[in-house]
């Protein structure tokens, strides 16, 4: 027996007590998060499991699947060195561009709940609206670093390529997926310092694009309205919310208990996905969440720490937005889980179910502990020859 574990130990281990203080720290962060998140993922989702394909872990076979592949790359991540991540990072914005588009062509793209964000292969759905994440990213930390020695030509290339992936999600439509996205190409730029006025027209350009498309999408702006008062449609629209603030006061001081949560039998919708958070409040209580927001600030902290010691400009815009996007996205759940924030429909990294998500989140977190260890290297490694 202790063979056969043998070499699995060595491949969840490597190497890891001679990494850098950031790299194992956000390491071992990374594991006790995700398992965190599936023991919610099989309290939220056993019951609608049972109901739906009699199996009360039929979520969490699947969600092991996205667990497997977003190791395998995410070990691959924090081995490869950042100099070949980047070469391939610019096809794999264009591919996962392209597939984006695809999406929107009737009978390719899989429409749920009026939002075609999917591309059904078999049994499972690729969504390339997560996917695309960790390689925006690379290339967005890649070029505003570089900003002052690209030509023109360069720049506006991405700038447009950067520009139709944000399109593509938002005709989707997908308006939460893009403002993040947006934001988190936004704040890499603030951090590279390009000029103020760019940053100004950009920002002003994205915020009238939130606003037409808001105004286009009724249940957008009913999303907004209904969460300032969701007890005027207490069994409509603003039902969800009010049974998320249900469970999370039922939950008390030290929660029900595993598995005992009363709201998600029935009464919380979504609750594997979106409001899963709900149910975690409701399980744990205010320690519970205290404890998980915790954990979350300081993987923030730690990104933040990686990022000041950086000391090549793509390293650092890479780790700040990598914080950005894990903690900035998982804040915002717990946000409109709390009635803090309107309905997005963001995940919560390695809570909700979701194969894509849970593979970008592990993408993402390979990409932070990868800039960690190469910080404690001797030499600056040059990340542009």
């Amino acid at each position: 027996m202790q063979r056969s574990l043998k070499p699995l130990i060595s491949l969840i281990n490597l190497e890891v007590n001679s990494w850098a203080l950031e790299a194992r720290l956000l390491h071992w962060l990374t594991l006790i998060w995700l398992f965190i998140g599936l023991v919610t993922l099989v309290s939220a989702s056993y019951p609608e499991g049972i109901i739906n394909n009699n199996d009360g872990f039929y979520l969490l076979k699947r969600q092991l699947v996205g667990v497997a592949v977003g190791f395998a790359g995410f070990y691959i991540l924090v081995r490869k060195p950042l100099k070949k991540t980047l070469k391939i990072s610019p096809w794999l914005v264009l591919i996962f561009l392209l597939l984006i588009m695809l999406t929107l062509v009737p009978g390719l793209g899989k429409t749920t709940m009026g939002a075609s964000r999917w591309i059904a292969i078999g049994p499972f759905s690729l969504q390339p609206s997560e996917l695309i994440k960790p390689f925006l990213i690379l290339q967005a930390a890649y070029l505003f670093a570089k900003w002052k020695k690209l030509n023109n030509s360069v720049r506006w290339m991405w700038l447009i390529v950067f520009a139709l992936v944000l399109l593509g999600i938002l005709k989707q439509p997908n308006l939460s997926t893009t403002a993040l996205c947006g934001m988190t190409l936004w704040l890499i730029a603030v951090a590279a310092e390009l000029p103020w006025n760019q940053l100004l027209i950009t920002s002003i350009g994205g915020l009238s694009l939130a606003i037409f498309s808001i105004r286009l999408n009724p249940y957008q702006w009913d999303r907004i309205v209904f969460f300032l008062n969701p007890w005027q449609d207490y069994q409509g629209k603003g039902y969800q919310l009010i049974q998320s603030l249900l469970a999370i006061a039922s939950g008390g001081f030290s929660g029900t208990g595993f598995g005992l949560s009363q709201q998600k039998l029935s009464y919380l919708p979504i609750r594997s996905t979106d409001f899963i958070f709900a149910v975690y409040a409701e399980e744990f209580g205010l320690i519970g969440c205290l404890l998980l927001l915790l954990l979350i600030i300081g993987y923030g902290t730690l990104a933040l720490r990686v990022a000041i010691k950086s000391r090549h400009p793509i390293s650092r815009l890479i780790a700040i937005g990598v914080m950005v996007l894990m903690v900035g996205q998982s804040l915002i759940n717990i946000g409109v889980a709390v009635g803090s924030l309107p309905t997005t429909g963001l995940p919560l990294p390695f809570f909700s179910y979701g194969t894509n998500s849970m593979i970008a989140s592990l993408l993402l977190a390979g990409l932070l502990i990868r800039v960690a260890r190469e910080n404690s290297q001797a030499e600056v490694i040059s990340l542009t020859k």
